[in-house]
């Protein structure tokens, strides 16, 4: 088949890119990077096309495409804080770009939207499942929602084939921002006897890897026949204190984890993921957090020589 990746240059996307490649697929990249064939090949792109994504753009790819996995845009709860005009840009309006150049172009194709758990807003400490109504309380979260609905739309009044999957924390080697990087920074770069961290470390988090959340994104993408919004977690609740630890044990690190009691702006204290809906498509997580802590930290310490 033929597959699109947005946003392939970015974390999620260039590993969902080389998930499908090496399942015997065709896969075009778009986004922002300068990147060169004996770079991007690496992650199983056969072309690249260095661009916004825009409606214009798509067009001039001239492509019909099987699936269109589209991994552009926002990726970050603070950077939408601070700049919701862009967030907006990155998140809603590239969802339209290609929802309507799926409906004019390709309509046979099938469109996957890797969207977020913040669409769901502040919920209690309890399994979330894909029905639990909420509100969003970031503009991250209510962007993320918008796009949703835009795929609602597309698939009821144009018959777009739409899978979302909406993600918890996704980790893995090559995410250079977020908890887990900017932690291991603080425990490095650490001169005293103790390192300090948002919140009470009582807050809860569901973590996949990345690995996981491609192979996901797959057997969603080929599976999927009509519309539904899945979860993509491990089904696994852990505290962030408990993690923090996890990762300074993996690092060698004799100093205290302490918190500063604040919480920031957008953040919900607890994400846990309800499974029910995705293991129906034959998908099970396949690395545990331990495990790939174990794989972060040894990425982390490559690239910090």
């Amino acid at each position: 088949m033929k597959i699109l990746v947005t946003g392939a240059y970015g974390f999620l996307g260039r590993y969902t890119a080389k998930y499908f490649k090496q399942k015997g697929h065709h896969v075009t990249g778009m986004g922002h990077g300068k990147w060169y064939a004996d770079e991007f090949s690496k992650w199983g792109i056969d072309n690249w096309v260095e661009s916004t994504i825009t409606f214009e753009t798509l067009i001039n790819i001239n492509e019909i495409f099987d699936i269109v996995v589209h991994c552009g845009g926002s990726g970050s709860v603070h950077y939408s804080t601070v700049n919701p005009y862009e967030d907006f840009q990155k998140s809603v309006q590239s969802t339209l770009a290609v929802l309507e150049y799926i409906r004019l172009k390709c309509p046979e194709c099938k469109f996957i939207y890797p969207s977020s758990v913040a669409v769901q807003g502040s919920l209690p400490d309890l399994p979330i499942k894909e029905s639990t109504s909420s509100t969003p309380i970031s503009p991250y979260g209510f962007h993320k929602k918008i796009a949703e609905e835009l795929c609602t739309s597309y698939h009821k009044n144009f018959g777009v084939t739409v899978g979302v999957i909406r993600f918890f924390s996704i980790y893995g080697a090559e995410l250079q921002k977020q908890l887990l990087y900017d932690a291991c920074k603080k425990i490095q770069n650490s001169t005293t006897s103790d390192v300090l961290f948002w919140g009470t470390g009582k807050e809860t988090r569901d973590w996949i890897h990345v690995e996981d959340a491609a192979s996901l994104i797959y057997t969603f993408a080929i599976k999927s026949t009509s519309i539904d919004t899945i979860n993509g977690g491990s089904g696994n609740r852990i505290e962030i204190r408990e993690v923090l630890e996890l990762l300074k044990d993996e690092m060698g690190a004799v100093l205290d984890i302490k918190f500063n009691g604040e919480i920031r702006e957008g953040d919900p204290r607890f994400f846990w993921s309800d499974n029910s809906k995705t293991k129906n498509y034959g998908w099970q997580p396949s690395i545990s957090l331990l495990e790939g802590i174990k794989s972060y930290v040894k990425y982390f310490k490559q690239i910090k020589k």
